[in-house]
């Protein structure tokens, strides 16, 4: 397999102005509240209190509401791309009622983009990226997430589009747990990391250690 970085632009310029660009600051956002720093709960049993609690919230969205949030996500997302000329993006394949972006990634698929999907290879491990569009053969991996399968291309993504439980005022992620992408973060070479979510998951929540910023988040209502 060959390894590949397709992309127009650079990752720091594109980060540069994400840094300048407000995270998601809607009002009309619903904030759920964890336990503050008095609380005898530790933040990893706060976190999957609140995981709970969003993807609850996130699975009582009607068709109709799902479908309005997220034309609104694909737009954000295709201007985005537009706006800072990516070239290559680390997509996602839904799951547990996540945005459905497949308008967005077919449209950037036709503006001449490259998609790659997220495979996990080892635990503790970062992910790896393999090229994929629309139509393309998946394979379920070990966890029974749909996969390009081994032969696809590796890219390596200016930037990754990253499904979000829920995130804070600070940028931080909550995400299921798996600490997948706080390691792809970690790597010296870090793409733009974009966190996607619906606005109702903003909540209230501390940072571990491990855990890494987002540099943007796109939502419904900003």
């Amino acid at each position: 397999m060959t390894s590949s970085r397709i992309a127009c632009g650079t990752a720091e310029t594109a980060r540069k102005t994400a840094a300048e660009t407000p995270r998601e600051s809607s009002a009309s956002a619903t904030t759920a509240s964890v336990a503050d720093s008095s609380s005898n709960t530790s933040t990893a049993e706060t976190k999957t209190a609140l995981r709970s609690a969003l993807l609850a919230r996130r699975k009582a969205l009607s068709e109709a509401e799902k479908h309005t949030s997220d034309a609104r996500i694909c737009e954000r997302v295709i201007a985005w791309c537009e706006e800072h000329r990516i070239g290559s993006l680390g997509v996602f394949h839904p799951i547990r009622k996540e945005p459905d972006l497949f308008q967005a990634y077919n449209a950037l698929i036709a503006k001449g983009v490259h998609l790659a999907l997220p495979v996990v290879t080892q635990k503790d491990q970062p992910l790896e990226f393999r090229r994929w569009q629309p139509g393309d053969v998946l394979q379920k991996d070990a966890l029974g997430t749909s996969v390009p399968p081994p032969a696809a291309e590796l890219m390596k993504p200016l930037a990754l589009l990253i499904p979000c439980v829920g995130f804070n005022q600070a940028g931080m992620r909550l995400g299921y747990g798996g600490g997948f992408y706080d390691r792809t973060l970690a790597l010296p070479d870090k793409p733009v990391a974009v966190g996607v979510a619906y606005a109702f998951s903003r909540a209230d929540f501390y940072s571990e250690p491990h855990d890494i910023a987002l540099d943007l988040i796109l939502t419904d209502e900003n």
